[in-house]
């Protein structure tokens, strides 16, 4: 038997191409991009020819090529937030069976608050499944999200309210949610202090991803209080191992 599998050079001169002109979107002619890839002329013509021939790339002038019609269909068919969810879950269910608690990962879709994923303990009283969405100012990964919108963004949303108290701790007035949103920022994480539900308390933190945006959180969530607060210091260090772990996925 075959000890590995051989390099196959010839796909990743044509991957690396398609990126770069995909990348330059029709600015450059194919051939000089090949050149920064050290790629004959005639070398460029014949992958050219084949990835356009597959709907890779389309030519908007003689010799320049952008984005074909199998690239954008697949740039829209995709969500991104689902790809990153199935390539953090393994490790999301590897983290709630650690802690015993429920885990869950989000995202903002508008000004609400998606979750993607929800693993560990199938608690009655968690109101969450995948695919529901919720308030993203008293959940801790809206809060999360919400402070690591540009300041435009978190602006506008600040200024749509009212908020609805859905408990007694729900942060509603603006003014206290700013601050409240710096704060979670600076610290690096949030807590959902009872703030969605009487007796739910959630601890978030961002995963942080290689350009430095913020696009997704991950949280822990119990309904036994007491248990939660103990514990939160090392559920806290956890669970930043955990999401920094993901960003290295993605």
């Amino acid at each position: 038997m075959r000890q590995g599998t051989p390099r196959l050079s010839s796909v990743e001169r044509s991957l690396d191409l398609l990126d770069r002109i995909i990348l330059d979107q029709g600015r450059r002619p194919a051939h000089e991009i090949g050149r920064q890839l050290e790629l004959k002329r005639a070398t460029v013509y014949r992958m050219v020819k084949t990835l356009e021939e597959y709907g890779q790339l389309r030519a908007c002038q003689r010799g320049h090529y952008v984005a074909g019609r199998r690239i954008l269909h697949m740039l829209v068919s995709v969500d991104r937030h689902r790809v990153y969810a199935e390539l953090a879950r393994p490790l999301i269910r590897k983290l709630a069976k650690a802690v015993g608690h429920t885990v869950h990962l989000g995202a903002l879709e508008g000004d609400m608050t998606t979750y993607l994923v929800k693993e560990g303990r199938a608690d009655d009283a968690l109101l969450t499944r995948e695919d529901m969405q919720l308030e993203s100012y008293c959940s801790g990964i809206g809060k999360v999200l919400l402070a690591h919108l540009p300041e435009t963004d978190q602006e506008r949303y600040l200024s749509g309210g009212p908020f609805v108290r859905l408990t007694q701790n729900t942060i509603v007035d603006p003014d206290e949610l700013r601050d409240h949103l710096k704060s979670v920022r600076a610290s690096g994480y949030a807590i959902d202090d009872r703030e969605i539900a009487p007796d739910l308390c959630c601890l978030a933190v961002p995963i942080v991803q290689p350009d430095r945006c913020v696009t997704l959180a991950l949280s822990v969530s119990s309904i036994d209080q007491g248990k939660f607060e103990k514990s939160r210091d090392a559920l806290l260090r956890k669970l930043t191992q955990t999401a920094e772990q993901i960003a290295r996925r993605l």
